[in-house]
């Protein structure tokens, strides 16, 4: 009996201090904050306790680790309702910036956009904050671009490249608070089961104060994507996140990786090797010729001028995210009517029907919505 007691006399008190504990960091980590912005209706997040994460983590089990990043570990969790989500662990919080982090939360959380990954909420029980977002089941776009061995075609890489231009520029102008990513890379981009784009890892994003164009802040990011302009004055804008998607659509355009130690030491670096290229007139001798089929010579070339254009060393002579998703709209209709006017050539050397290839006129199957100009603000 003494046994007994003493062993739930131990327990009990352990239960205390483990909930002590919790509540000191749900304090500390702006919890009463965030719970004030949910009642008010300005958040859309859901505040999870630490045991939900727990379970639905297997407590954090490696088995359950989706893929490790510069600001820590994401697991995969299956909630009690069956949903399956992603969850963030960071590695360490800057305690001076809570206030920021949960504004930052409640920001993201009212991010509702086709190609932008959905945070659902958060846990402030544990030392580190963890976040909780839906989970993507394809994997990155690095991953297929460079780790397939079955190559993926240019449609598909066009539109990922439009999906994602459409999700930057909607977080740069159309969201709550203007949004710079900061580390925009294909290993950023995540595919889902339809392999449709979803921008993903806001661990280093930035709100903008609408009465500021820019901020200055440490440096961070991606070597090979990093913007040099930002890297050399530490000075943020949204022509940050211009340069390093000019370095995802060169990536699409070669299937090349941006920094590769594989390549001659003038090679290393891709997005001054492509600009050499360019200047040089000897980008198709480096593309791939089935992509060269695909997309032909027309839009190779005006998809590398983009590609170009966002690589300016100056972020004032680059596009803005807007008007680099409206060219890659167009971009995508030239492309259906290439495909319109390559299959006809086939059904024409075959003796058979222009009908009978996809049936229509040239123009109309050059006009199909899957490019509107309306898509890159998630219409």
């Amino acid at each position: 009996m003494l046994l007994l007691m003493g062993v739930c006399a131990y327990w009990g008190v352990k239960r205390r201090k483990t909930r002590k504990l919790k509540h000191k960091y749900f304090l500390q980590n702006g919890g009463l904050l965030l719970q004030q912005q949910i009642s008010s209706r300005q958040a859309a997040a859901r505040i999870f306790s630490s045991e939900e994460l727990e379970s639905a983590t297997e407590n954090f089990n490696e088995t359950r680790v989706l893929g490790h990043g510069g600001y820590g570990t994401v697991y995969k969790g299956v909630l009690p309702d069956g949903r399956v989500v992603a969850i963030k662990k960071s590695k360490l919080v800057d305690q001076s910036q809570i206030e920021q982090f949960i504004n930052e939360v409640v920001i993201l959380s009212q991010i509702n956009h086709k190609n932008v990954v959905k945070l659902l909420g958060c846990c402030l029980e544990t030392q580190v904050p963890l976040l909780v977002y839906e989970y993507i089941s394809n994997g990155t776009l690095s991953h297929h671009v460079h780790g397939s061995k079955v190559p993926m075609p240019w449609e598909n890489r066009l539109r990922i490249a439009v999906e994602t231009a459409g999700a930057l520029a909607y977080l740069h102008s159309a969201s709550v608070k203007p949004i710079i990513h900061r580390d925009v890379k294909s290993a950023n981009i995540l595919l889902d089961e339809d392999y449709t784009a979803k921008v993903s890892d806001f661990g280093a994003s930035r709100l903008i104060p609408y009465d500021q164009t820019h901020l200055t802040t440490l440096v961070q990011g991606t070597l090979g994507y990093l913007d040099p302009e930002y890297f050399r004055t530490s000075i943020l804008t949204e022509k940050s996140d211009v340069y390093s998607f000019g370095v995802v659509l060169m990536e699409l355009l070669m299937r090349e990786k941006p920094i590769s130690h594989g390549r001659p030491e003038e090679e290393r670096n891709l997005a001054f090797h492509f600009v050499t290229l360019l200047e040089e007139n000897r980008l198709l001798s480096v593309v791939d010729r089935r992509t060269v089929e695909e997309a032909g010579e027309r839009q190779l070339h005006a998809a590398a001028q983009l590609a170009r254009r966002c690589l300016n060393l100056r972020g004032e002579d680059r596009p803005t995210m807007k008007e680099v998703a409206v060219e890659l709209n167009a971009l995508g209709r030239l492309l259906m009517q290439h495909s319109a006017r390559e299959r006809r050539k086939k059904g024409r050397s075959l003796g058979v029907p222009w009908e009978f290839c996809g049936g229509g006129t040239e123009e109309e199957y050059g006009s199909s919505a899957v490019f509107s100009e309306s898509s890159f603000m998630g219409q």
